[in-house]
């Protein structure tokens, strides 16, 4: 019986994993001028989020953070699985790094200082592809397989 997480990977889930669960976690019960900041924020990117009612979206977003982190930490949750949720959830984090004004030094991927906190996030991308691409091509690269 093999186990669904490899002893490599215990190290970036439990990094990512916390830090996430963490942002879902501080994310619960923010009052309502912090909802509007990071709804306002996530809707400039992304326009079909402007029909949904900020206190919602931040509570959608808290219980998202809250089950990834979770999914990460978790080791009976196959890390393909967690990989590709982290790599969707750090590929809209980076979308809105790349699509909102200031947050890139001009004709660059270069972040200024108030983009770092999204550029940042690239790490994750990185942790989740990486992941998915171990368990795809895992039994391949094995030799005897």
């Amino acid at each position: 019986m093999r186990l669904p997480i490899e002893p490599r990977h215990v190290a970036p889930r439990l990094a990512t994993g916390a830090f996430i669960l963490n942002s879902g976690l501080s994310k619960r019960g923010v009052d309502e001028e912090t909802a509007a900041q990071v709804h306002g924020m996530a809707k400039n990117t992304y326009p079909f989020l402007e029909k949904v009612r900020p206190a919602a979206f931040v509570r959608l977003l808290s219980a998202g953070e809250i089950t990834l982190g979770a999914a990460l930490l978790l080791p009976a949750v196959p890390t393909v699985v967690a990989g590709a949720g982290l790599a969707a959830f750090s590929s809209a984090l980076l979308g809105m790094y790349l699509r909102t004004p200031g947050m890139r030094e001009e004709g660059s991927l270069r972040p200024t200082q108030e983009g770092l906190a999204l550029a940042k996030d690239v790490w994750m991308l990185g942790v989740g592809v990486g992941f998915v691409v171990d368990e795809l091509t895992r039994d391949r690269c094995r030799p005897g397989r």
